[in-house]
C-alpha cells in the first residue's frame, strides 16, 4: 500500500499534478488536501480507472491529519502563484506561512514521509520545512527535496531547439537554486555533447533562468507555470517511488537539498559552494531517499 498526499491539490499546479499521480500505478491511495474544492477534484479523479483510491479533504474535521496519516510521499504545490512583475521572493511572506503550517502537520502526522516541495520560493521554503521538522525532532535530511526538475525540463527543451535533437534524449545538469540567477545550467556537461557559441550560451542560460517569466507574461496576469511544473513534479515523484518502493538503483535527479544529507561528502559539497547548507545538485536516489549527492 503506497499513499501519496498532495497539499494544495485544487490549485493550478495541484490539479494536473494530482491527475498525473492518479495515473501512477505504484500509488494505491491518493489524498488531496486544500482549503477549497479538494473533495470535488477527488470525486472527478476517482472516476479514472487506475488503482489509486482518491480522497479529498478540507481544513475542517481534521482534514490535514487525515490526508497526511500513513503517507509515504507528500508533494506540496500549495501557495499563491507569481504574477507579472513579481519575483519568487515577493511570494515569500504569503507562501512561507502556508508551508510552515503544512510542515507542522507533516511533523505531527507523517514524520517518516518523503516530502517534495514545489511551493515558491523553493530556495526559502525548503529551509522552512527543515527547521519546522527539526523543531519537532523528526527531521531526516535524506527525505526532504526541493523540486527543481522544471529547470532541467526547460533546459532539455530549449537546448534541443538549437541542437535539433529529441528533447527527451537531452540532459543538461542544472545546479544552484530555483530562482533567477541561482539557476545555473552546466551546458558544458550536456548529453549528448554539443559545442555552443558564446552567444548561444548566454541566450540559453538566460532563457533557462527566466523561462518562468515567459509563461507569466504569456498568461497575462492569470498565473504562472502550472502544467509544465505539474509534469516536472510528477516526474520527480515517480523517481522517488521507483527508488523507495520498487527498489530501482542508479536514479539521478536534480534537487535542492540539505547538504548534510550526504554525510560522507557534505564537507566537500559545502566547500565547493562557499559553505552553503542548501544547494541543487544531481542527487542519486536510493531506498531511504538521498543515497548520494553528486558534486
Amino acid at each position: 500500500m503506497v499513499k501519496a498526499a498532495v497539499l494544495g491539490a485544487s490549485g493550478g499546479i495541484g490539479q494536473p499534478l494530482s491527475l498525473l499521480l492518479k495515473l501512477n500505478e505504484t500509488i494505491t491511495e491518493l489524498a488531496l488536501y486544500d482549503i477549497v474544492n479538494s473533495p470535488g477534484v477527488a470525486a472527478d479523479l476517482s472516476h479514472i480507472n487506475t488503482p489509486a483510491k482518491v480522497t479529498g479533504y478540507l481544513p475542517a474535521n481534521d482534514g490535514l491529519k487525515h490526508a497526511l496519516t500513513n503517507a509515504h510521499l507528500i508533494v506540496i504545490p500549495a501557495g499563491v502563484p507569481r504574477k507579472p512583475g513579481m519575483t519568487r521572493d515577493d511570494l515569500f511572506k504569503i507562501n512561507a506561512g502556508i508551508v510552515r503550517d503544512l510542515a507542522t502537520g507533516i511533523a505531527q502526522y507523517a514524520p517518516n514521509a518523503y516530502v517534495l516541495i514545489i511551493s515558491n520560493p523553493v530556495n526559502s521554503t525548503v529551509p522552512i520545512v527543515v527547521e519546522v521538522l527539526k523543531k519537532h525532532c523528526v527531521f531526516n535530511p535524506k527525505k526532504i527535496f526541493g523540486v527543481t526538475t522544471l529547470d532541467v525540463v526547460r533546459a532539455s527543451t530549449f537546448t534541443s531547439e538549437i541542437t535539433c535533437t529529441d528533447p527527451r534524449d537531452v540532459r543538461v545538469p542544472v545546479v544552484g537554486g530555483h530562482s533567477g540567477l541561482t539557476i545555473v545550467p552546466l551546458l558544458s556537461q550536456i548529453s549528448p555533447t554539443h559545442n555552443f557559441s558564446q552567444e548561444q550560451i548566454d541566450k540559453l542560460t538566460n532563457r533557462i533562468q527566466y523561462g518562468g517569466d515567459e509563461v507569466v507574461k504569456a498568461k497575462d496576469g492569470t498565473g504562472s507555470a502550472t502544467l509544465s511544473m505539474a509534469q516536472a513534479g510528477a516526474r520527480f515523484a515517480t523517481s522517488i517511488l521507483d527508488a523507495t518502493v520498487k527498489g530501482k538503483s542508479g536514479i539521478i535527479e536534480p534537487s535542492y537539498v540539505y547538504l548534510d544529507a550526504d554525510n560522507e561528502h557534505c564537507a566537500h559539497l559545502k566547500n565547493a559552494v562557499n559553505g552553503l547548507e542548501y544547494f541543487s545538485y544531481n542527487v542519486e536516489l536510493g531506498p531511504d531517499g538521498i543515497h548520494k549527492i553528486h558534486g
